[in-house]
């Protein structure tokens, strides 16, 4: 397609709005359609940068509203899909699994049923060609359980296992995805992502909670030993992933997307650690290649609950907490595939996303801090 109209479900969380940004500023004939339920991580607030622009658009509405699905399709005249919405908090989906398989399962069944019957079987019933058209999701390296420290990475041939209502309702998302192409001829890709960081992650997950909490001398909780092990993506990388294989990838495909950086929980937290150290003290050998957003005393004027920062002593702060049930030991992704059909490759290396992170939340203190307070826990993913 030369020219796309995307409904982008999600479109005001963390990783939506991202790719919402990335969008409008690479494919700037396209429109976009943000569809958000603005539920606790969804922030409209996160399209602020892009209010103005008149290819988007923003409507306040559910994924499991499928006459509003329908009517959203033909009244923009959509042909693509990208499906982020979803509920996507580990701790959560423990505590509370019933949002999880309402939104993660019964929402994407919403959008593959309105995307059928607005996109094949009313084209038609009225002997018309099918509309060309695409439904791209958006899934997690979680559905494919857990590696030991000598495993192999996950790839796309990765047999599925999930080990919490979170990740079986993705599974269970993915298979419904691949059976409205198989059985409907739906055209869909799917790829899967590993843990993404970055500007607007919602605060109780594990690299803005850190950053936050130093802000704020408040303690850094690390669940069991700390050796837990993620692959790490800058969001930003993530939503080029998802461009090329929109544009590129073949049609009931899916593709792996990661960062090439599998880090242990700990020294995620100690690496933050030490650069909050050097920002706050102004010492340390990694600070002369990059420009610091504030200069120290300005840092301490500004953040002054930062104390073990400013005296340089922020893994002072960490916290060994009682390990979450079921907890995955590791994540890693393999993406050989998507790298040699695609062409991906991450632009960010951990030590350039981790340093734009931390400068993003030293610079929008307003954004994290004005969340309604009682929509966050201490507790992440």
């Amino acid at each position: 397609m030369t020219q796309r109209n995307l409904l982008v479900t999600g479109g005001a969380g963390f990783i939506g709005a991202n790719f919402v940004h990335y969008w409008l500023a690479n494919h700037k004939n396209d429109n976009v359609v943000v569809l958000d339920a603005l539920t606790y991580a969804g922030n409209k607030a996160n399209l602020d940068i892009v209010a103005d622009n008149a290819n988007m658009t923003f409507v306040h509405g559910d994924i499991c509203d499928t006459n509003l699905i329908e009517t959203l399709l033909k009244e923009y005249k959509l042909d693509t899909i990208v499906h982020f919405a979803a509920e996507s908090h580990v701790d959560r989906s423990i505590t509370g699994p019933d949002a999880f398989i309402e939104t993660n399962i019964l929402g994407t069944y919403s959008l593959l049923k309105a995307a059928k019957k607005v996109w094949i079987d009313e084209p038609k019933e009225r002997g018309e060609n099918v509309i060309p058209h695409r439904f791209h999701h958006v899934s997690t390296d979680e559905v494919y359980g857990t590696l030991s420290p000598t495993n192999p990475a996950f790839t796309e041939e990765t047999a599925y296992a999930p080990n919490s209502p979170y990740s079986a309702s993705k599974a269970a998302s993915d298979h419904l995805v691949r059976a409205y192409h198989h059985t409907y001829g739906l055209e869909v890709t799917t790829s899967n992502c590993s843990n993404n960081y970055g500007p607007y992650h919602f605060p109780e997950k594990l690299i803005p909670l850190i950053i936050t909490n130093i802000l704020h001398d408040k303690p850094l909780p690390i669940y069991g030993d700390g050796q837990q092990i993620r692959d790490w993506l800058y969001v930003e990388d993530h939503a080029r992933g998802i461009d090329l294989v929109i544009e590129k990838g073949r049609i009931g495909e899916n593709y792996n997307i990661g960062g090439h950086n599998e880090w242990a929980n700990i020294d995620i937290v100690k690496v933050v650690c030490k650069l909050m150290n050097e920002y706050f003290t102004g010492s340390g050998s990694s600070l002369s290649s990059f420009d610091l957003p504030l200069s120290p005393s300005a840092l301490k004027e500004k953040f002054p609950q930062a104390i073990a920062a400013s005296e340089g002593k922020c893994e002072e702060l960490i916290t060994y907490v009682t390990d979450r049930a079921g907890h995955d030991r590791r994540y890693a992704i393999d993406a050989t595939k998507t790298k040699s059909e695609l062409g991906y490759k991450p632009v960010e290396s951990f030590e350039t996303g981790i340093r734009k992170t931390i400068e993003w939340y030293i610079q929008n203190q307003k954004w994290w801090e004005t969340l309604d307070n009682s929509r966050l826990s201490t507790k992440r993913k």
